[in-house]
């Protein structure tokens, strides 16, 4: 139970038989959401999933959680990277879209995900690569990362069959993407202004950098509201996807005995 609970990230309270006890827990949100997207990167990826047992896999991020490993995974390394600095190999030369082919592929789609519009810099393959072994520009698309993963080995046509249902929900993602960047940037620019204001009064309190503060704290609440209603959108539509795979699996059945 509490090797369970540290691969999910929560702390264990019960009793494991150890007159030591140890925090498992992950501390700060920032590190949760390094934990969760590596978690989301091993799902989303057939050639990880078939070379490295989830097992082997659990286990290194537990040891990473706990200090064993002095290495957190960082969002903005590549999931290959991340694997290596854990002690993990998986093997992606059954990818082999040589670089100047990933620049032309993400040039020709001007950095927009196929699927849902928003940005996008993952050079996904229509027919997963592990099953078709085809490397050619036609069978190459750009998407986004959050795509990619809902795709994983799901049929190109199935996806993009169920995508084109859900238009509207994908126009609402880039919204959403557009209205946080927006609110995210005028965030960081009032919290620059008010560092550069404290540096020059050598004061922390006034009126001024008061009302600074207090529009800020609107700010970051606006932030917080968007971001909640975004994420749900966002997992009522991968649970769309997983749904419709499921039905379209179970269509093909040809009998229930």
């Amino acid at each position: 139970m509490a090797t369970f609970a540290e691969a999910l990230l929560y702390n264990f309270v019960g009793k494991d038989g150890d007159d030591e006890e140890k925090d498992f827990f992950v501390k700060t949100k920032q590190d949760r959401k390094h934990y969760e997207a590596f978690l989301q990167d091993y799902d989303g990826n057939e050639l990880a999933e078939q070379q490295l047992d989830r097992k082997d896999f659990n286990a290194a991020i537990i040891k990473s959680e706990n200090g064993e490993i002095d290495y957190v995974p960082d969002q903005g390394r590549d999931f290959q990277y991340n694997l290596e600095q854990l002690g993990l190999k998986v093997d992606f030369q059954l990818n082999e879209v040589d670089y100047i082919n990933r620049e032309r592929i993400r040039a020709k789609y001007h950095y927009r995900c196929q699927y849902c519009g928003r940005r996008g810099h993952s050079v996904d393959h229509k027919d997963p690569v592990s099953l078709s072994h085809n490397n050619s520009l036609d069978n190459l698309i750009l998407s986004c990362s959050e795509c990619n993963r809902i795709k994983s080995n799901m049929p190109f046509k199935l996806f993009k069959k169920l995508n084109d249902h859900i238009s509207d929900i994908n126009k609402k993602l880039v919204k959403y993407e557009n209205a946080l960047g927006t609110l995210q940037g005028e965030f960081e620019r009032h919290r620059r202004e008010l560092a550069v204001k404290m540096h020059l009064k050598g004061v922390v309190n006034d009126p001024e950098l008061n009302a600074i503060r207090k529009q800020n704290k609107k700010l970051q609440d606006a932030i917080d509201s968007l971001q909640s209603d975004y994420d749900s959108l966002r997992k009522m539509r991968e649970s769309y996807f997983n749904t419709g795979w499921k039905i379209a699996e179970e269509n093909q059945k040809q009998d229930i005995i």
